[in-house]
């Protein structure tokens, strides 16, 4: 480490010259820096970020489906800055704090049924590792030892730690980490737009995709599973929603072959759907809910694992812990953020907000379906996918250079110069994701689309 002048940098060239040595960024390529520079983003207001330019960028993500709220919002920050000065960390190992306490309380109330029970982390991988590990441990105090296995869905991401990632159905996200956490396996996905046999049958799609969890689930013997990992809404592979009835019938399975049930909700909870949590608005009661991102609007890092009655009674037996934690979880300053922003969202009515313009955000969104390169326009509530296809006839989707010249070299940084700030992903097939705010409304939608479509006309030509 070579001694430097550790003044804060305020220019384009020196937070980008200064990451480019020395911070290690997520899921980025670095090899491209200095030469490429990297993106700065100075500060956020409302729905827009601003970079180092002076540039203002919409944010058609939430961060990360993180900023619920939108962007400076400062009664968020001054409870932050309060609880900090009266206590900044305590760890609830074995003890608690009364953000904690009563963020808990809160959770519990809001969950459905007797989800009763919250296990808090600081993000949504530890909340999905957290309910692996709880699912194994509840059939081992409840006498079958050899129920362990976790089934989940083809491309569906649920987190980056060495379980969560066993559990995720991308096999090029896990090939660089392998061996991971053995007894994860896939079941296919809800994509409608990949299984044109069923257009015109919702149902019947459903019900076919809902009887391949419980093919895995006898495949692999019912002895042997301890649980069904689902988002309401399937993120990777671009925003997959539910055919009716599915989630009905894979409540009926994992009942039937004692298989716990968790809703992964790191992204779905907390308004995204228009709803706290998502289950509740696709009509289904699960034994684990898994969430974090939007529960403090992103002001500061939180995630819970939340657990029924019936999962949490033979951890409440004489002599009986759950070896797990993590330092941070439950962290003070971040619960009375969360309660802030709970009430935030509660008094500017954010949930009925989502549902009230989650209509009119798709319709404006299908005005994209007039492009070639356009196949498919999908999702629920502010949650919202684009396909992009070669062929819309015959829904080819493209080649490995094809992808590369798509999706990590012309749209990113096309759409962000363009005023743009969203999700080009190929994990499954090309899709854009959008995921703004809850507090956007029609503006903010028809400066997407306006944005969407130069850029998508643009990236045509390249194909």
């Amino acid at each position: 480490m070579t001694t430097t002048d550790h003044t804060r940098t305020e220019t384009t060239t020196g937070a980008a010259e200064v990451a480019a040595r020395h911070l290690w960024m997520h899921f980025a390529r670095m090899g491209d820096h200095p030469a490429r520079p990297v993106p700065v983003i100075t500060r956020g207001e409302g729905a827009y970020l601003y970079d180092d330019r002076g540039r203002r960028i919409l944010d058609g993500l939430s961060g990360l489906f993180v900023v619920q709220a939108g962007h400076g919002r400062r009664e968020l920050a001054e409870v932050a800055a309060a609880q900090a000065e009266t206590l900044a960390f305590f760890p609830v190992w074995g003890y608690t704090t009364p953000p904690a306490a009563e963020l808990a309380e809160r959770l519990a109330a809001l969950a459905p049924a007797d989800l009763n029970r919250v296990f808090f982390t600081t993000g949504g991988g530890e909340a999905v590792e957290s309910a692996w590990k709880a699912a194994k441990q509840y059939f081992k105090l409840r006498g079958k030892p050899t129920k362990h296995k976790v089934i989940s869905r083809a491309v569906a991401y649920h987190g980056t730690p060495q379980g969560a990632l066993a559990i995720t159905g991308v096999p090029k996200m896990k090939k660089d980490f392998e061996p991971l956490t053995p007894g994860a396996f896939r079941a296919p996905n809800t994509n409608a737009y990949r299984n044109p046999q069923f257009d015109g049958d919702p149902e019947a799609f459903g019900r076919w995709a809902a009887d391949r969890i419980e093919e895995a689930i006898l495949f692999e013997g019912a002895d042997t599973v301890a649980a069904v990992f689902l988002e309401p809404v399937q993120n990777s592979g671009g925003c997959f929603t539910p055919p009716p009835g599915y989630f009905a019938r894979v409540r009926e399975i994992c009942d039937r072959h004692d298989v716990l049930l968790v809703s992964d909700e790191v992204i779905c909870a907390f308004g995204r759907h228009g709803t706290t949590f998502a289950c509740d608005k696709f009509g289904y009661v699960p034994d684990i809910i898994t969430c974090a991102k939007g529960m403090t609007s992103g002001y500061g890092p939180i995630g819970a694992m939340i657990a029924s009655e019936r999962v949490m009674e033979p951890f409440l037996a004489p002599g009986v812990s759950f070896p797990h934690g993590y330092t941070f979880g439950g962290h003070p300053v971040s619960a009375a953020v969360a309660l802030a922003n709970l009430d935030l969202m509660e008094r500017e009515g954010l949930n009925q907000r989502v549902l009230q313009h989650e209509a009119a955000f798709g319709d404006t969104l299908r005005r994209l379906l007039d492009l070639p390169i356009v196949g498919d326009v999908r999702g629920d509530g502010y949650f919202w996918a684009i396909e992009l296809v070669k062929d819309k006839a015959t829904r080819e989707t493209f080649d490995a250079d094809e992808r590369e010249r798509l999706v990590r070299g012309f749209l990113p940084g096309a759409l962000f110069d363009n005023g743009l700030y969203c999700r080009p992903d190929d994990r499954g097939d090309v899709v854009v994701q959008v995921a703004p705010p809850l507090i956007c409304g029609q503006a903010e939608f028809d400066e997407m689309e306006q944005i969407l479509r130069h850029t998508l006309t643009d990236a045509a030509t390249l194909i």
